[in-house]
């Protein structure tokens, strides 16, 4: 599977996300410059974590104006896959291509630290790979990681199922003291309502060896995998 993944003046992660997907997983991954008009025939694009242009103005807010954000709005309108991780996840939400906002942490400082997520819909793209209530451990490192959105819209993204990760403790459940960043009803990571654009806080690129912090963010780079190779199989069957 080609992967792309963005490379903005102040990312951060974008070399995890390549070592991971092409390293570790053995799949053909290789860097896009903001200044790019074209996704290089990729299948699925990351946007990673980082600051972005400084994250001036606010998180993401320059980013969404990049030469290439046109052709990954372009690629999701057309149904590609499209992953957003901490400031990806920012961006995201800025070019309008996720709902809600990313707002300063509870707290009003920057945090870095492990916790738990809670698989909430796992009929996805980004979570197949997975089960519903499965629970994830994996890194958060922001300041501006607080989930919010009106209530009327998150009472519709919680029907349609587009909450897919919530903050929980180590026992799956969800509660003020396991939601490290304050974020509206403990929502670490949301869809489109089609499924195929998803923005998460946590970093499961930081997770996926065993030497380092675990495994479990392989879940999720997993389910993309799977989910384009059934995918395939439905485009060639329709085509015979």
């Amino acid at each position: 599977m080609k992967w792309g993944v963005i490379r903005f003046p102040g990312s951060l992660d974008d070399g995890d996300a390549l070592w991971a997907l092409g390293e570790v997983m053995g799949q053909e991954a290789r860097a896009l410059w903001h200044k790019d008009e074209t996704l290089g025939g990729a299948e699925c694009v990351v946007l990673p974590g980082g600051f972005s242009y400084g994250d001036y103005l606010r998180c993401g807010a320059i980013a969404r104006f990049s030469p290439i954000m046109r052709a990954v709005a372009r690629f999701a309108a057309e149904g590609g896959l499209v992953i957003g991780i901490c400031n990806g996840f920012q961006i995201l939400c800025e070019a309008h291509l996720l709902p809600g906002a990313l707002t300063r942490n509870r707290s009003l400082s920057f945090i870095c630290q492990p916790v738990t997520v809670r698989v909430e819909n796992a009929a996805t793209p980004f979570t197949c790979a997975a089960r519903t209530g499965d629970l994830l451990r994996l890194p958060i490192k922001h300041g501006e990681g607080r989930y919010v959105a009106p209530e009327a819209e998150l009472d519709a993204m919680e029907r349609r199922g587009q909450v897919l990760l919530r903050y929980v403790d180590p026992r799956g459940e969800a509660s003020d003291a396991a939601n490290p960043n304050g974020s509206m009803r403990s929502i670490a990571g949301v869809a489109n309502e089609r499924f195929n654009v998803f923005g998460l806080m946590p970093h499961p690129e930081h997770a996926v060896e065993r030497a380092l912090f675990g495994q479990d963010g392989l879940k999720l780079f997993e389910s993309i995998v799977l989910s384009r190779s059934s995918s395939r199989l439905g485009e060639e069957s329709a085509a015979r």
